[in-house]
C-alpha cells in the first residue's frame, strides 16, 4: 500500500518551474533529481560552472527561498501536509533514512521527498551528532522529551548489560513523561530507540549500550557469548558452533569456537569440552583448584558435601572428584572425617 498519494516528480517539476536555468540545475544536482539520482557535492557543481563551493551554496539557498515564496509552494501545500501527517503517525521524530525508506524504496523518489522536507516550514532537521543519527521532526517539545529519555536510558544501563526488547521499551517509557497514549506503542518506541547512537541492539534483539561487546559483536567470541547466554546452561563447544551457524547464519568451525572459549575469560571449562559463562557463578580452574576454592569459602566439609558442591561447578564423574580430594599434598582429612585445605 502506497504511503503517499501524490506523484513526486510532477510535484517537483511544478516547484522548480520558478527557477532560472542555473538555479534549476544546482537544485536538481544537489538533491539528486537528475537521471542518475546522485546527490552532487558543492565542489562538483562548482567545478562544472567554474565557481566556488560557497557561491554554489549561495545559489542553492537563494533558489530554495524563491521556491518557498512562489505560488507553486502554496498550491502544493497538501503535499507538505501529507508528509507532516506521515511523520506524526511515525512518532513526530524519525531517523532520516528510516523515514525515506518508509515512504519509498527507490532512491529517485526518496530524493524528491528529501527536497520537500528541506522546503517545508513544518519540518525540522536535526543533524547527526555524537548521540543521535540525523532525524526529522514536526514537534519540538516531543523531540526534547525523546532526546532526554534516550539519554536517561543510556545512563541506566550497565556497561555490558543487555536486556530483552520488551524490557528496554518499558525502561524507556519510564523515563518519558506526559506522552500521549497513542505514542505508547511498541513500534513507535522502537523507532525512537533507533534514533540513538548510544543505545543499540544485537542480532538477538537484546538492547544495551551501543559500544558494548554484547551489542556490537566482533567475531566468533561474541557470537559464542550470545548463544550461550540465550541457551542458559553449559554447552559443548560443538553445540556452540552449530548454534552460531543456525542462529546467525554464519558458518562457524567447531575448532575456531573451541579456541575462543579457551582464550576468553568470560567462559569456564566445566567438563570434557563443555563450557559455561563465568557470570553464572562458575569458578575457573582445574578440579583441584575448584575443590580448594570451595573449602576456602565454606570451611571443612564432608566427602559428599564436597562432591555435591563440585558437581554444581563441573560436569564430572564422582570418582574424578574423589581422586583429587584424596591428594594429600593439597587436602587433609580431619579427625571428624571432614576435609579441608592442607
Amino acid at each position: 500500500m502506497a504511503v503517499i498519494s501524490f506523484r513526486p516528480k510532477q510535484v517537483s517539476k511544478k516547484l522548480l518551474s520558478v527557477l532560472k536555468d542555473r538555479s534549476f540545475d544546482v537544485i536538481a544536482n544537489r538533491y539528486g533529481l537528475t537521471d542518475d539520482s546522485e546527490r552532487k557535492t558543492l565542489e562538483a557543481i562548482g567545478q562544472k560552472y567554474g565557481i566556488t563551493r560557497e557561491r554554489v551554496r549561495q545559489i542553492e539557498n537563494a533558489a530554495l527561498g524563491a521556491i518557498r515564496k512562489s505560488p507553486s509552494m502554496e498550491e502544493n501545500q497538501p503535499v507538505f501536509d501529507e508528509l507532516k501527517d506521515v511523520i506524526e503517525k511515525l512518532g513526530f521524530v524519525v531517523e532520516e533514512e528510516e523515514l525515506l525508506n518508509h515512504i519509498a524504496k527507490d532512491k529517485a523518489t526518496q530524493n524528491h521527498i528529501h527536497l520537500y522536507l528541506v522546503l517545508g516550514d513544518a519540518f525540522s532537521k536535526h543533524k547527526e551528532d555524537d548521540h543521535f543519527k540525523t532525524r526529522w521532526a514536526v514537534e519540538h517539545q516531543t523531540v526534547d522529551k525523546i532526546h532526554d529519555a534516550l539519554g536517561k536510558l543510556y545512563e541506566s544501563l550497565g556497561d555490558d548489560e543487555i536486556i530483552p526488547e520488551t524490557k528496554v521499551i518499558e525502561k524507556f517509557l519510564g523515563h518519558i513523561k506526559d506522552l500521549a497514549e497513542e505514542h505508547r506503542d511498541d513500534e513507535v518506541v522502537k523507532r525512537w530507540l533507533r534514533i540513538s547512537k548510544k543505545v543499540g541492539k544485537n542480532p538477538l534483539n537484546e538492547w544495551g549500550r551501543a559500544e558494548s561487546k554484547n551489542v556490537k559483536t566482533r567475531g566468533v567470541k561474541d557470537y559464542t557469548y550470545l548463544v550461550m547466554r540465550k541457551h542458559g546452561e553449559p554447552m559443548h563447544f560443538r553445540e556452540v558452533a552449530e548454534a552460531i551457524t543456525k542462529t546467525f547464519n554464519r558458518k562457524t568451525l567447531a575448532a575456531t569456537t573451541h579456541n575462543e572459549l579457551i582464550k576468553d575469560a568470560r567462559f569456564v571449562l566445566v567438563g570434557r569440552g563443555r563450557y559455561a559463562l563465568k557470570e553464572w557463578g562458575y569458578k575457573p580452574g582445574i578440579v583441584r583448584e575448584v575443590i580448594a576454592s570451595i573449602l576456602k569459602e565454606h570451611g571443612p566439609m564432608n566427602k559428599d558435601e564436597v562432591v555435591d558442591a563440585v558437581l554444581k561447578e563441573r560436569f564430572l564423574k564422582r570418582n574424578t572428584i574423589l581422586v583429587n580430594l584424596h591428594n594429600i599434598k593439597h587436602f587433609k582429612k580431619l579427625k571428624d572425617g571432614r576435609y579441608d585445605n592442607a
